[in-house]
């Protein structure tokens, strides 16, 4: 064989060992990522010539396959479709799956280790495989409420039960139909798609209770209360609440909202503070407490936890960076780079009602098999205990305050005390604020923990987001006689 030949037998060696190569890695090193990347849509079409399994609130299909006459034959439905759409989220021939729909994806289409037994007898027996039923938490009252509050706004709402950790709300607004982008039709499909992701306005997809974070406001105070409580301080203890507040280091006054007197002689009690939201105290107690101890607290609630999944993926909140006093004052208050889920936001009224212990937030309560033999269930777990037992009763006799006498009286219920905390964030000086509220009921014995986050409100936590969170808790209660 000549020079140029061999030259071309090796390099065609050559060619062919880097094919082998590249072929085992996609079908045995990156074949799991590839399949369940929600672009591949040769596998959901395979998925379409199979039963997939129903996503159930309180024994009602949220989310059903259902027979067709056409080419796929299975149809996803969603009887309920805007209500539960932050949850379940769609199964699209176009644009993949996403929410429950992808992080159950396994159970749903039968491909789950867990439903191993059920597909060996089905090959078997002859018997047409079929996916899953995943059972969800969710409280269709509690659901409706927080849906109906959210109407017209940009926002969320998460309940929880604080002993558990069951996710008994999860909302979000703007909303969509997931049954249109889950169509046999791709045109209808894109088409769809175009019409509520192709202007200006918030993305319906997104899920704003776990998705994105924001601004607490002054729900950050609870915390800054926290670390107080734990250095020795009472609710009975007489802080600084003066006017307004030069921070330290700089020219900037900090002042109360709608530059209010917080007490006129310049003090009052720790519990004042927090009934009626004084920025001043809260900006000077969190210089006075350091850095890290607010930063601890709010690490001890799980504010700097990178990763959590319900099992849907959760966005990180945090504090952010303090590189001065001045801006520990601002933090304090919930102000600069201190971010929060909705989610968190429920977490953190939880554990205070849950006598400091946190629970881990879940969504699915069972998984079932194609004959509904229950073939995994969540056990409730503890996560951390951020705050001791006493710590807890003394913030809920603080909670208590703020509704029954301050800046939360729109969360009160009749014949039931109701802990909670408002929050009003600042965004910039030419857009609306954020506004909150946090809480939990009945105080002295919870049963339901609620968030409630209004983008761009334009009112206050008080006067936007408390009659949400009343509404919700009230609709639980309603459902249980």
């Amino acid at each position: 064989m000549n020079a140029p030949l061999r030259r071309v037998a090796i390099s065609v060696l050559v060619l062919f060992t880097l094919l082998i190569i590249n072929v085992n890695i996609i079908q045995v090193v990156r074949s799991d990522e590839l399949r369940s990347d929600e672009r591949n849509t040769r596998v959901l079409a395979e998925e379409y010539d199979r039963e997939r399994g129903s996503i159930i609130v309180n024994g009602n299909e949220i989310a059903v396959s259902v027979p067709t006459d056409d080419r796929l034959e299975y149809l996803r439905t969603y009887p309920q479709g805007p209500l539960y759409a932050a949850v379940t989220g769609y199964y699209s021939l176009v644009y993949g799956n996403t929410a429950l729909e992808r992080a159950e994806n396994d159970v749903l289409s039968g491909e789950d280790s867990r439903l191993f037994v059920r597909r060996i007898a089905d090959l078997f027996t002859g018997r047409d495989p079929a996916g899953g039923d995943v059972v969800t938490t969710l409280d269709p009252a509690v659901q409706e409420a927080a849906m109906a509050g959210l109407e017209g706004v940009t926002g969320a709402v998460v309940a929880l039960d604080p002993s558990t950790g069951a996710i008994l709300g999860m909302a979000s607004t703007p909303t969509y139909d997931p049954a249109l982008l889950s169509s046999h039709d791709p045109g209808a499909i894109r088409a769809y798609m175009e019409e509520i992701t192709g202007t200006d306005g918030p993305d319906p997809r997104v899920n704003r209770a776990i998705e994105n974070n924001y601004p607490p406001g002054s729900l950050f105070k609870v915390i800054v209360s926290a670390a107080a409580l734990q250095e020795g301080y009472t609710p009975e203890t007489v802080v600084p609440a003066p006017d307004e507040l030069t921070l330290p280091q700089t020219s900037t006054k900090l002042r109360n909202f709608n530059n209010s007197r917080c007490d006129a002689s310049q003090e009052q009690r720790l519990i004042d503070s927090l009934t009626i939201s004084c920025n001043t105290a809260f900006a000077q107690l969190g210089i006075d407490l350091g850095e890290d101890k607010i930063r601890d607290m709010a690490a001890a609630f799980g504010l700097d936890d990178e990763k959590m999944e319900i099992p849907l993926v959760v966005a990180p909140s945090g504090v952010g960076d303090i590189e001065s006093d001045a801006a520990l004052g601002q933090t304090s208050i919930g102000q600069r780079d201190v971010r929060m889920t909705v989610l968190q936001a429920a977490m953190v009224a939880a554990t205070v009602a849950n006598d400091g212990v946190q629970m881990k937030p879940y969504l699915v309560d069972e998984v079932r098999a194609p004959d509904l033999t229950v073939i995994d269930e969540t056990d409730p777990e503890e996560l951390r205990e951020p705050i001791s037992a006493q710590i807890a009763d003394q913030l809920t006799e603080m909670l208590i305050s703020v509704v029954d006498r301050g800046s939360g009286r729109a969360a009160r219920l009749p014949g039931m005390e109701v802990a909670g905390k408002t929050g009003t964030a600042q965004v910039r000086a030419d857009v609306p604020d954020h506004n909150w509220f946090m809480g939990f009921a009945p105080a002295d014995e919870p049963r339901i923990a609620v968030a409630v986050f209004v983008a761009n409100g334009g009112g206050t936590g008080g006067d936007v987001s408390a009659p949400i969170a009343r509404d919700v808790m009230a609709a639980f209660f309603e459902g249980r006689g």
